[in-house]
């Protein structure tokens, strides 16, 4: 199956939102969406989960707001939780998804290698015909 880009009302049942702003939820998936195609292209089926964290952060922080008072009520956020931005974790999430990364290993024996040996062969090499008596030889 390929990749299927999040919709506006999946990033609202991301958030937990009963309303969104549509053109600005839009924006925002797509942004996403170009933004994670600068890691991995073309962009592999389960990276819908990297756009919705990557647009939900944008649209609930947009300003990057770490610290803010409104009356006797403060909140104070994490500083990075907001704007559009790809995290190593996401990058990460991104490459796995697509294969990419992990163990693997190169064979550097040439396709026109021959299996035969290379060295000369000698009948006179290894043990003679007579073995010296005491050893075990037969």
């Amino acid at each position: 199956m390929a990749f299927v880009p999040p919709t506006v009302e999946q990033l609202g049942l991301y958030l937990g939102l009963d309303e969104i702003q549509s053109d600005r939820a839009d924006l925002l998936l797509a942004t996403a969406t170009a933004l994670c195609q600068t890691v991995v292209k073309p962009l592999p089926e389960g990276a819908e989960a990297v756009i919705l964290s990557v647009a939900g952060r944008a649209y609930v922080n947009p300003q990057q707001v770490s610290y803010e008072t409104i009356g006797p009520m403060s909140v104070q956020r994490p500083s990075g939780s907001g704007g559009l931005y790809l995290t190593k974790a996401d990058k990460s999430a991104l490459k796995s998804l697509a294969g990419r990364g992990g163990a693997f290993t190169v064979d550097p024996t040439p396709v026109t290698a021959d299996p035969s040996p290379t060295w000369p062969l000698d009948d006179m090499l290894g043990f003679p015909e007579e073995y010296e008596p005491g050893w075990g030889y037969p």
